[in-house]
């Protein structure tokens, strides 16, 4: 097994895709005629799957409405949505300490990989990442939880000896039903409630590094 492993989110925890999702979010609901919502529901869409906020959104479980709607997103999203980014200040800091220590970085993000590995590209994290892991176009790791499993499984990990840091409840149950650490981090889309059960908190990528150096 390797060293104790850092897993991280992307959106809300790396960087802030909220404008290029929620526009392309827009055109899906629009292509289907659907009422757009406003921008506190469309920031609760950040982090989540995407099929799941799309159910929500248009108040369906219908497979191929749902389909359809992603299929509108992506048609945006893989041209100028993915580019409608910004990585957080103290990021690229906070990840070159980090991997300066032993401990390998990982990312673990329901994003789809394709665009993960291109958001990690343009911005330069990429050089830091022993890995990037995230949902494939079919949806065969939407639930975090599985992702994380699996992550852990291909990269030979000891789940329970791994943190997984991020900004949803998302990424505090997925640590937690692989038996992994899990720290909320304060400057993305959760809020404190909703990161409470997390095993510690942070408010600034430097109190991230410290906390993950010692």
């Amino acid at each position: 097994m390797s060293e104790a492993a850092l897993l991280f989110d992307l959106d809300g925890t790396l960087t802030d895709n909220f404008v290029g999702i929620a526009r392309s979010i827009r055109h899906a609901l629009e292509r289907l005629g659907a009422d757009v919502p406003d921008e506190a529901t469309l920031r609760r869409c950040v982090g989540p799957p995407l099929r799941s906020s799309f159910a929500t959104l248009l108040r369906t479980d219908d497979a191929s409405v749902i389909e359809d709607a992603i299929a509108h997103y992506r048609e945006r999203f893989a041209d100028l949505g993915w580019r409608e980014n910004v990585v957080y200040d103290g990021i690229p800091e906070m990840m070159g300490s980090l991997a300066a220590t032993p401990r390998p970085l990982y990312l673990c993000t329901s994003k789809p990989e394709v665009y993960a590995r291109r958001i990690v590209t343009l911005f330069g994290l990429s050089e830091h990442l022993a890995g990037v892991y995230g949902a494939d176009l079919a949806g065969r790791f939407d639930d975090k939880a599985r992702l994380l499993a699996h992550l852990a499984a291909t990269e030979r990990i000891d789940a329970a000896r791994a943190t997984m840091i991020g900004d949803r409840s998302h990424d505090i149950r997925a640590a937690r039903a692989n038996g992994a650490r899990s720290v909320g981090v304060l400057w993305g889309y959760g809020s404190a409630e909703e990161l409470a059960a997390a095993d510690a908190r942070v408010g600034t990528p430097a109190e991230l590094a410290a906390l993950l150096s010692g």
